[in-house]
């Protein structure tokens, strides 16, 4: 394991978090089904994006998001819930519309939570978009890790998933950001859907094998791993069922020794009982070591998606404020249980409440 994190100091970057990603308009139909549906409330949203979001919105640290967007009413309405959230958009690059989207569109994302024994279902829709025809020398990297600076930068597998160019754009991203001494996650955030017309599960364990030798800190779950990098857990089964945190760290240490440049390797742990009720922990692992957060049985799910991403955030934001491993990963924990309390992809969750279910607090009513 390599040493420790040096993550430098806020006096000197503009920014604690620099993420890199595409943000979709999240089209959600409630209670309903997509197919049966007469109506969708709207998000934004987008895995890297979440992340970004969650450090900005919960935690209160000085964010930007490295994305593109089709300059049409769609992309300007994505543009308004961004500002929501609170991360900076000075960064987003701006497409002309050709009046039709043949050649460039936002991307729009249909997701359903699900319930019970049915599971959660998404619907992407994201061919062509702005963020997917990024090629390397589109973003001036150099203004960003170099003259206003970074703490951290984060993006992962879904960005990397888009196209053929945004891996070569994460490189240079990642290759810019070591050059500054900045803190490089990725999250591998494995997508079969993305991947499937671009060489599946081959060119996904390619790119991300590649990549994998300039991050920091390793992000993903137990298929994320499998999928993306080729470690398998021991003793889990085809359909990630069985919940045991001691079955990953020989995964783990087996991507270590593979990648000795990782810091840190860190995923959830989820049991999936129904599309309502999960088991829900996560571990991190440092210098030999392996940090677990309590496990959560029979939590009630009313919306999965994004849970990992406010896993990440949390996690981050306790190295960040230098917190120490088993701190960050029962902040992340507590972060990812409270995000998958509240409808879309994003945290509605205060550092309060975060502090609050850390520290075993219950869900009795707060007056």
């Amino acid at each position: 394991m390599a040493e420790a994190l040096h993550i430098k100091a806020k006096k000197n970057c503009r920014w604690d978090c620099v993420s890199m990603g595409e943000v979709m308009l999240r089209l959600d139909p409630g209670d309903n089904r997509i197919h049966t549906t007469r109506g969708f409330r709207v998000w934004e949203g987008g895995g890297e994006y979440n992340v970004a979001r969650g450090l900005k919105r919960c935690f209160g640290l000085d964010t930007t998001i490295v994305t593109a967007l089709v300059d049409n009413p769609v992309g300007r309405l994505v543009q308004d819930l961004i500002y929501q959230g609170g991360a900076d958009q000075s960064h987003v690059r701006w497409v002309n519309h050709d009046g039709v989207g043949r050649a460039v569109r936002n991307g729009l994302n249909f997701t359903e939570r699900g319930y019970g024994v049915r599971a959660a279902l998404g619907c992407s829709d994201r061919g062509h978009t702005a963020v997917s025809q990024l090629r390397p020398g589109d973003i001036d990297w150099e203004k960003i890790f170099g003259e206003e600076g970074a703490r951290w930068f984060h993006t992962g597998g879904i960005f990397c998933a888009l196209s053929e160019t945004t891996p070569a754009v994460a490189k240079e991203a990642m290759e810019a950001a070591k050059r500054y001494g900045t803190i490089i996650s990725f999250d591998l955030n494995y997508r079969e859907s993305l991947w499937q017309s671009i060489g599946g599960k081959a060119r996904a364990r390619e790119v991300n094998r590649e990549l994998a030798f300039l991050v920091d800190v390793m992000l993903g779950n137990e298929e994320d791993f499998t999928a993306c990098l080729g470690f398998n857990v021991e003793g889990m089964d085809e359909h990630f069922s069985k919940f045991d945190a001691s079955n990953f760290r020989n995964m783990i240490e087996r991507a270590v020794a593979a990648f000795p440049n990782l810091k840190i390797v860190a995923t959830t742990l989820r049991n999936a009982r129904t599309a309502t009720i999960n088991d829900w922990s996560a571990i991190c692992y440092v210098d030999g070591e392996l940090y677990e957060a309590p496990t959560r049985e029979n939590l009630e799910i009313y919306d999965r998606i994004g849970g990992g991403d406010s896993f990440a955030s949390g996690l981050i934001y306790g190295f960040l404020v230098e917190k120490g491993p088993q701190w960050a990963v029962e902040c992340g924990a507590a972060h990812g249980a409270l995000a998958m309390t509240t409808p879309g992809d994003t945290t509605m969750a205060t550092l309060s409440e975060v502090e609050r279910v850390m520290k075993g607090g219950k869900a009795r009513v707060v007056r």
